[in-house]
């Protein structure tokens, strides 16, 4: 296994690993993902060179971007505010390695990548129906903040999301 910056090469192959993910989501009525998020905004990811794969011979096991800032940061308490923190964003495992680990896998590198880059915690956002990644986040050892984010995507959907962090 290996994790590394994803590079456009990559795209076709993460935009199928994420319509799987979309439509198992769908089927487990979290209904939270769609064609247009995330599957359009890893492109953008890749050229900022924010976005990463764990690969496994020729397969995107996991992939998750990574910044230094997210939308909502203001929305939550955070226990340190004045720490250095990166956001993953966009996190996924490949539906055909589920259950076999590659989610904490997956966090652990982020983990690593982001004190690499002198972060003191790593924060994400999930939205509250998402269950299955919240028992993922909860098992890594991120631990939820008080406060909620809503996102806001027209004026029938709106996502409520909370904040997760870990100190690294």
């Amino acid at each position: 296994m290996e994790v590394r910056l994803a590079n456009l090469s990559d795209l076709s192959k993460l935009k199928s690993m994420y319509r799987q993910v979309v439509e198992r989501m769908n089927r487990n009525h979290i209904e939270i993902w769609d064609d247009i998020y995330p599957i359009e905004f890893i492109h953008n990811d890749i050229e900022k060179k924010q976005f990463y794969v764990l690969v496994h011979h020729n397969d995107i096991v996991a992939s998750f971007a990574l910044s230094d800032s997210h939308e909502g940061e203001a929305c939550v308490k955070w226990k340190e505010t004045d720490k250095k923190a990166i956001y993953i964003d966009r996190f996924a495992v490949n539906i055909d390695y589920l259950r076999q680990g590659m989610g904490v896998l997956a966090l652990k590198h982020a983990m690593m990548i982001a004190r690499q880059q002198s972060a003191q915690y790593l924060r994400l956002f999930v939205v509250e129906s998402n269950r299955p990644a919240i028992h993922l986040y909860l098992k890594s050892g991120f631990q939820r903040v008080d406060g909620i984010y809503d996102e806001v995507i027209d004026e029938q959907l709106i996502l409520h999301e909370y904040g997760y962090e870990m100190h690294i």
